[in-house]
């Protein structure tokens, strides 16, 4: 049975949180976490951050799973697709070298699933401009047949039958 990976949107980019990576590799958060201090060269800026309480708070009060670790004195760290990989050069755990493979995956997974969707938006767009097209056509035809449609005043015409004409 396939395990899903938490990914998350954080400043704009998909990360994985220590507390999610660091079972998937087979070693407690505070290891993970301690090998990433200790190879500080490994993990630039975008591949590793730690969230803001700000940050936190917003992902806290989107994902009820959270709750039970709302109040840790210790923010949570985030790893870009990039810096989950990084991690796994680190650890030195047969779990890890899986895992790597299996978090490449599920980025990949999600990238191709961004993909289609921006290819439906992109022909949903294409469709809609079409129509846009169509409805000026639609509405240049109305105009032109509503004066066909509107009846004229009544012409003058002869009574024809008996009445009393004064």
């Amino acid at each position: 049975m396939e395990r899903k990976i938490p990914i998350f949107w954080v400043r704009g980019l998909p990360v994985i949180l220590d507390l999610h990576l660091a079972p998937l590799y087979g070693v407690k958060t505070k290891r993970l976490n301690e090998q990433v201090r200790r190879n500080t060269e490994r993990f630039p800026g975008d591949f590793v951050f730690r969230l803001i309480k700000t940050e936190w708070g917003e992902l806290v009060a989107n994902c009820d799973q959270f709750s039970n670790i709302l109040h840790s004195s210790v923010l949570p760290t985030a790893f870009t697709e990039q810096g989950a990989l990084m991690a796994s050069t680190v650890l030195r755990s047969a779990q890890a070298i899986q895992m790597s493979i299996y978090i490449v995956r599920a980025f990949v997974r999600m990238r191709e699933a961004m993909s289609a969707n921006e290819m439906i938006l992109r022909r949903l767009a294409e469709i809609d401009k079409t129509l846009l097209v169509h409805d000026d056509g639609l509405r240049d035809l109305y105009q032109k047949l509503l004066p066909l449609l509107e009846s004229g005043p009544e012409p003058n015409r002869r009574k024809i039958g008996f009445g009393n004409e004064e």
